[in-house]
């Protein structure tokens, strides 16, 4: 028992680090510019001018090819490790202000988070080392693997359920506003403040429907042995680009993915850490 105690007390002592609150911080201006660049992928989808991933691998492929890119790449791997650390840290012994069901529901969010950001900075390290090919290509094949397995296409529906569970997550989470308990709303002006509810609005909403599209999509390719259609969410958007008013649905999602790119600049400046 006492073990266990030590263990969160040093947790938690990790969780208040100056420094680990930096480099969140700082990941935080990381995660916005991938997004932002996401946005200019899904654009350039829709209107039929895009010549790589629709998504965020794509996104740090373009980021990689600036300037001084790889040190930004880089950079970005790093702030998202610090992310995915506080995350983790937030699993284990954070959310203490909660109580009961809404405290375990706030701690498999940050282990939800956890993932997803580790899943990025490992994304960002392996276009720094340029072993970051297509990942479409990289998920149809893992997709026909799995799918030629024992029980695979059991497996591969299931993932795409979830991933279908989280995109409706994420617009519910956007439209109920629920992003800004976690923002330190008092220490923001009236214009902030409704600034970071209309950019969190349309952020969450806007990747929700990306991911909600790329889960069905993945669904269908279980259901019909098909592992082409599962390609993530850069097929999502372009199936998304070929239905009536395509370009139009499109360009919103895009303008979406974008204020979310900038509601995470202001993360970095208001969120609890």
């Amino acid at each position: 028992m006492s073990l266990t105690r030590s263990a969160e007390a040093t947790a938690s002592r990790t969780a208040d680090s100056r420094w680990l609150e930096l480099l969140a911080r700082a990941g935080f201006i990381g995660y916005g510019i991938v997004h932002l660049l996401f946005a200019w992928l899904a654009l350039q989808i829709a209107f039929g001018t895009s010549s790589d991933d629709g998504d965020q691998s794509g996104a740090l492929r373009t980021l990689s090819e600036q300037p001084l890119g790889k040190f930004l790449v880089i950079a970005v791997a790093v702030g998202l490790l610090a992310m995915a650390i506080w995350q983790a840290l937030e699993a284990a012994v954070g959310h203490r202000a909660e109580r009961g069901s809404e405290r375990v529901t706030e701690r498999l969010a940050s282990a939800g988070r956890t993932i997803v950001y580790l899943y990025f900075a490992w994304t960002a390290f392996k276009v720094f080392k340029d072993a970051g090919s297509n990942s479409a290509d990289q998920q149809e094949a893992l997709t026909g693997k799995l799918m030629t397995s024992s029980g695979g296409r059991w497996l591969v529906g299931l993932a795409g359920l979830v991933l279908a569970a989280i995109g409706i997550g994420l617009v519910i989470y956007g439209a109920v506003k629920r992003f800004e308990k976690h923002l330190k709303t008092g220490e923001m002006s009236p214009k902030t403040r409704q600034l970071a509810r209309r950019l969190g609005m349309a952020g969450y909403i806007a990747k929700g429907v990306a991911y909600g599209i790329s889960g069905l999509l993945i669904i269908v390719a279980a259901v019909n042995y098909d592992p082409e259609k599962a390609r993530g969410l850069d097929a999502a958007l372009h199936t998304l680009r070929e239905q009536s008013y395509g370009m139009f649905l499109l360009t919103l999602v895009a303008l979406g993915i974008a204020a979310f790119g900038v509601y995470c600049f202001l993360q970095s400046r208001y969120r609890k850490v």
